[in-house]
């Protein structure tokens, strides 16, 4: 059981970034997500991670008070003031500890762990003005109430149960410190860690995309996916087209932006479709690394996937099979050395043949 507790914390842990907020092409936004566990877990009571876009900045352990730069290649000590962001944590905490109380009075008290959480998201657009602020507190996962402040006007969705007045008090709270305190201070780091980072951040890398179709036995069609990987930032446009015609969302499996290894992207997309399906498929891919669209083409005929390519390669091993045996015919009238010299070739040949019947699209760009 407690290793199961600890395994949901961590899956949470690890994924509420990539699942809440996006920002808008071309906007750029720092994200600090802070995490208070109450129980037996191998994590710290209380710690922060701090990102700038998908760029991991920083990370705060509660424990010792420590925070730890990720990711730089040169000092940025000036590109925060460090004092007032304790200042923030300490703020943080305190506010984890009042929300526990209120947390307890709706959850089953035999529970063991509990983990409180708090998103806070600045952004910059792309004409270099603050765009929208976004504080959102979730327990266990579920947003328990969401901050807006955008453009001076801020919002509140909740579903605390707290007296009218005690909500009144705390908004009135929270919009003078997003106000005078957390968006300035926000914006102001954003900028430090833009400037200080821009070659990670405008960094592009194209995509590599394949366009596969894979047999399903099941059905006795089969599966067309287009692949996109390798690309980075992750803003990319990926569409299915039949004849010409964008393929229906409700047609479409996955489409989920997924991180590689190398702090690179990637994303597919796939459609079932029947063995008598004759016609055309293609993939549109659009990407900032881009300068113009990217189309990969799958053509099928007569409705049966590789029916061109089967026929070539039974005719091929049909004439490796007739020439085998006449290299061995004529071989029992040659000296042994030259026997074994065809054998040999033959063998070569056989292995250098590609038997491969998937068909497949490769951008090498």
């Amino acid at each position: 059981m407690y290793v199961s507790n600890t395994g949901k914390i961590l899956l949470f842990l690890l994924l509420l970034p990539e699942c809440t907020l996006t920002a808008p092409k071309g906007a750029h936004s720092i994200w600090l997500l802070a995490t208070y566990i109450e129980g037996q877990t191998p994590f710290p009571e209380y710690s922060y991670v701090g990102m700038l876009d998908d760029i991991r900045i920083m990370y705060y352990n509660g424990e010792t008070k420590t925070l730890h730069p990720r990711g730089n290649t040169t000092a940025e000590d000036d590109v925060f003031d460090s004092s007032l962001l304790l200042r923030i944590s300490d703020y943080i905490y305190t506010h984890f500890k009042e929300r526990l109380a209120v947390a307890k009075l709706n959850l089953n008290k035999t529970d063991r762990d509990l983990v409180l959480q708090r998103l806070v998201v600045c952004e910059l657009r792309d004409d270099d003005e603050p765009g929208q602020m976004i504080t959102r507190d979730a327990v266990r996962g579920s947003t328990t109430d969401e901050l807006q402040y955008v453009d001076n006007n801020f919002t509140y969705q909740g579903t605390l149960n707290v007296s009218p007045y005690v909500l009144k008090i705390h908004l009135e709270d929270s919009k003078h410190r997003h106000q005078f305190l957390y968006r300035p201070y926000c914006i102001k780091t954003l900028k430090g860690y833009l400037e200080k980072r821009r070659n990670q951040v405008n960094r592009k890398v194209k995509p590599r995309v394949r366009l596969i179709q894979k047999a399903n036995s099941g059905s006795g069609g089969s599966r067309v996916s287009c692949l996109a990987t390798g690309f980075y930032p992750r803003h990319i446009n990926l569409t299915l087209f039949r004849d010409g015609q964008p393929v229906s969302d409700h047609e479409i499996t996955g489409g989920d932006l997924l991180p590689n290894d190398d702090g690179t992207y990637q994303m597919r997309k796939s459609l079932e479709i029947s063995r008598a399906d004759k016609r055309t498929y293609n993939c549109s891919v659009t990407h900032p690394s881009l300068d113009n669209k990217l189309d990969v083409t799958l053509e099928l005929e007569h409705g049966e996937p590789f029916k061109s390519v089967i026929p070539s390669v039974l005719t091929v091993l049909a004439l490796m099979l007739l020439f085998g045996a006449a290299v061995a015919i004529t071989a029992k009238k040659r000296r042994p050395a030259d026997f074994i010299k065809n054998v040999s070739s033959v063998s070569t040949s056989e292995e250098n043949m590609d038997s491969n019947s998937v068909l497949m699209c490769d951008d090498t760009k």
